[in-house]
């Protein structure tokens, strides 16, 4: 007796399951919402939000019910524009565990895309635990008492905060408010206490619009401070890699040097968006014709590629001048100073890329400028070509509206004597207008044998 074959199908992969669901709820948001648009319906706004909402929402509630791990493998599995929506449902308690499994590629992409979390403590302590940065979340000064910070961050502090931080530490933490109001000269000192002080500016680049916003750090018995009005994808980077990798950092001036490392790796991500910005907003100024709209369109895409690329680079060398601050102070280790070098290099080679965008911006802005010359002229050309039409025409016109034309057709019934000197002026009109074009095509075939020669057996 042989075996029965099991022609049952085989349970399918959970993983698999899981990730044609929310890709089949992206389908269908796209393809719903497209629909929308298109239709001119009433209240055509609370439609489109309801619309709008009713796929996210069920994606929402899958994503709640999957496992971090599944999560993480489904976003990376995604395509760009699906992960970056996908990322929008996920609950914003499990955004951090999240982010620490994917991987590097797809972290750094989650990070800026979707705005940090709601900052549920102004201050927040990170000790060493095992090789890695471990967050504390404190709450009061017996749980400050609790931990050996190598970096204690501030984000959008009270002044009581300020100064209670302060005492306990024995230091006077910057207004953040105020970091914007001082001298360049007074942005890296050290004190008669010996602590470093730097305010240094960080990059944020977001869809509506690009800042520099300004960090106050305070180096300080070897515990990094800093102190902020916002959060920034930069610093939550660095949080992430440190929790995950071991020995990334191990002292207060290892901090300091990953975030401006981070931050620089940031403002190259943003040049290299704005590289494929200039990429299509060239290849729309190098088209046959562009239009005084589209001009006006590509006007604005330029303007704000060279606001961002102008602080970028004001972002850059500000970190430079951080960098040279802390090596001319000898206040870095031999390790530490020899990975200030190599990031100073990575910073040249920014400052390269920024000089090129310039100049491409340039060519971009010269070249839009021109093509709205050109469109100008066309319609001064087509003003003068109709005045020269109508000269002769004037002319005869002014002739006949004399007295001595009506002595001349005397006899003349006037609908026959002005009906002729309309067809008159229409014949003369007419030829000038084909003498022009004559002449015209004349130069024109003139000019293309002056440019493609014929060449001699």
């Amino acid at each position: 007796m042989t075996d029965s074959l099991d022609v049952r199908p085989r349970a399918e992969d959970p993983l698999e399951q899981h990730l044609a669901e929310v890709q089949l709820l992206l389908s269908r948001h796209r393809r719903v919402e497209d629909l929308v648009h298109r239709q001119d319906m009433p209240r055509h706004e609370l439609v489109e939000d309801i619309v709008h909402r009713q796929h996210l929402v069920e994606l929402h509630k899958l994503l709640a019910r999957l496992d971090a791990g599944y999560i993480a493998r489904i976003l990376a599995a995604l395509p760009e524009e699906d992960r970056l929506m996908a990322w929008q449902q996920v609950d914003e308690a499990r955004c951090e565990s999240i982010l620490e499994i994917v991987a590097d590629d797809v972290r750094e992409e989650l990070v800026g895309a979707r705005p940090p979390p709601s900052v549920r403590n102004m201050l927040n302590a990170f000790e060493l635990k095992n090789g890695r940065l471990s967050q504390v979340q404190i709450d009061s000064r017996a749980d400050l008492a609790s931990v050996k910070p190598i970096w204690v961050d501030l984000v959008a502090p009270t002044p009581y905060l300020r100064a209670w931080v302060g005492k306990y530490f024995g230091l006077e933490l910057p207004d953040p408010d105020d970091l914007t109001d001082l001298e360049a000269s007074a942005r890296f000192y050290v004190d008669d206490n010996g602590e470093v002080h730097l305010h240094s500016d960080f990059l944020l680049d977001t869809d509506e619009k690009s800042r520099n916003v300004a960090v106050a750090f305070v180096l300080h018995r070897d515990i990094l401070f800093s102190v902020r009005k916002e959060e920034l994808p930069v610093f939550r980077l660095q949080r992430l890699r440190a929790r995950t990798q071991p020995g990334y950092v191990s002292h207060g001036k290892d901090v300091l040097l990953d975030l401006y490392a981070a931050d620089a790796e940031y403002s190259a991500d943003a040049l290299e968006d704005l590289y494929a910005e200039l990429e299509a907003v060239g290849r729309q100024v190098l088209s046959p014709h562009v239009s005084d709209e589209e001009a006006a369109e590509i006007l604005s895409e330029i303007a704000k590629g060279e606001d961002l690329n102008g602080r970028i680079r004001r972002n850059v060398q500000d970190t430079r001048r951080a960098l040279s601050f802390l090596m001319r102070g000898r206040l870095l280790s031999p390790d530490q100073h020899d990975d200030a070098r190599q990031l100073l290099r990575d910073i040249e080679s920014l400052d390269g890329h920024t000089s090129f965008l310039f100049g491409k911006i340039n060519f971009l802005m010269d070249a839009t400028v021109g093509f709205i010359n050109i469109n100008q002229n066309k319609r001064v050309s087509k003003l003068t070509t109709i005045s020269v039409v109508f000269m002769p025409i004037n002319i005869l016109a002014g002739i006949g509206g004399m007295s001595e034309f009506s002595m001349m057709t005397t006899g003349i019934p006037w609908p026959v004597a002005y009906g002729a000197f309309v067809v008159g002026m229409s014949m003369v009109g007419w030829m000038t207008y084909l003498g022009l074009r004559h002449y015209e095509n004349k130069k024109a075939r003139r000019a293309f044998a002056a440019n493609h020669p014929r060449r001699e057996n």
